[in-house]
């Protein structure tokens, strides 16, 4: 017996008649134009629904700490050095209430699924770990928050860091991540980070390449590395800034190369566009590469929130659809194709990056939802749609009241 029906809802296909989605013991067991059953109803309103945003790239650990950092460079290095300064003052319960406030803003803004970077080290230990697995759990009937655990300072220097990696691995943490271009040894923290997938079985989420230059690049290693050790499909690059400064000949060789690899691709627009360009006094880079060639190809790709509030990134409101919006302005998506391929970059590509098998609306689907105030998916980017209500399981875990003009007679 179904145990909701959500009515009139228009999924995310060209000009899609609005359906009915039939619900039941928390999954989707039926998409029709029309449902009959004797059972609550959630009327769509001729709006878009979705199975849910998901955000691939997030810092929760360390959101919300502007206010604590110092900024007068706003550079990659200033923004390390600011967070590591802090970091040691970090307690569980520091991290965890900072955490929860910039999730539950993404859970009001439509996202199902998080993956989260943590960051391990000897400052910090295992307390912002400790802190955003026991939120996971909390906010378990709201949103689905997968970890990856990773050393944003340095790792081959360092024992007391590659023994918490191991700590955090041999507690089932499903992915492993890096930040070669701030280790001594770059080609080497990557040895390690594979060899740590590889032992536990884990995903490879890489903080790669985000320079102002395309010197020391080492994204073309990563996909050689990919081959080698077996890992198509699980290994995701974020930021790769340097990509997007590359002559177009070489540009097309390495989208290429990571199609061919299986290696995903995160860009993260608010951070990349923050940090990069600093010290160019005009015609400055955005540092945002282009996803349009690599999707083309057939390659895995999203676009994520990343640093929320801290001195990496000092804004940010935990809405998917507004990241979307600025990749496509930066990326000058205009078409309504181009508009639903940014969306296709935060939901059914972005699935792609986490290997959820199970997205999307249809029967044998998890029933999480989010209802977008618009009626197709380029409209939903180019207006920066609003969320009115949202699903976990075929149970509402928010409602957003729209705006009402109350027009003079």
């Amino acid at each position: 017996m179904l145990e909701l029906v959500v009515r009139r809802a228009r999924l995310a296909g060209v000009g899609s008649p609005a359906v009915d989605i039939g619900i039941e013991a928390g999954r989707v067991v039926a998409v029709a134009p029309r449902i009959d059953a004797d059972c609550p109803e959630l009327d769509a309103g001729d709006r878009l629904v979705l199975p849910g945003l998901v955000d691939t790239h997030l810092h929760l650990d360390k959101s919300r700490t502007a206010d604590r950092c110092v900024q007068t460079e706003g550079t990659l290095a200033e923004a390390i050095r600011e967070t590591g300064r802090i970091k040691a003052e970090f307690t569980e319960e520091d991290v965890y209430r900072r955490a929860r406030a910039t999730l539950e803003d993404c859970v009001l803004h439509g996202t199902t699924r998080i993956r989260t970077h943590v960051e391990v080290d000897p400052a910090v230990g295992l307390r912002g770990l400790d802190a955003v697995q026991r939120l996971a759990g909390d906010l378990a009937w709201a949103v689905d928050v997968q970890v990856c655990v990773f050393a944003q300072e340095g790792l081959t220097d360092s024992a007391v860091t590659d023994a918490l990696l191991v700590e955090a691995l041999e507690r089932g943490v499903p992915v492993v991540g890096g930040a070669p271009y701030a280790d001594v040894d770059p080609a080497g923290q990557l040895d390690r980070v594979f060899e740590l997938a590889r032992r536990f079985d884990v995903d490879i989420d890489l903080h790669l390449d985000l320079a102002e230059t395309t010197e020391a690049m080492q994204l073309a290693d990563v996909c050689e590395r990919t081959v080698a050790h077996g890992w198509e499909g699980r290994v995701t690059v974020g930021h790769v800034t340097q990509l997007s400064l590359l002559p177009p000949e070489r540009y097309g060789a390495l989208c290429d190369l990571v199609a061919q690899s299986g290696v995903a691709v995160t860009v993260l627009p608010a951070t990349d566009l923050f940090l990069m360009g600093r010290a160019a006094r005009a015609a400055k880079p955005r540092g945002v590469v282009d996803l349009g060639p690599l999707m083309a190809l057939g390659a895995a790709c999203s676009v994520a929130t990343n640093n929320v509030l801290n001195a990496f990134t000092p804004y940010g409101d935990g809405s998917l659809i507004r990241m979307a919006n600025l990749y496509a302005n930066v990326s000058h998506a205009g078409s309504h194709a181009q508009l639903r391929e940014c969306l296709d970059l935060v939901t059914t590509s972005a699935a792609r990056v986490v290997r959820a098998a199970d997205y999307g609306i249809h029967p044998g689907a998890p029933a999480d939802l989010v209802c977008l105030d618009a009626a197709d998916g380029a409209e939903a980017i180019a207006r920066v749609a609003p969320a009115c209500w949202g699903l976990k399981q075929g149970r509402r875990t928010f409602t957003r009241e729209l705006p009402v003009l109350h027009r003079r007679s």
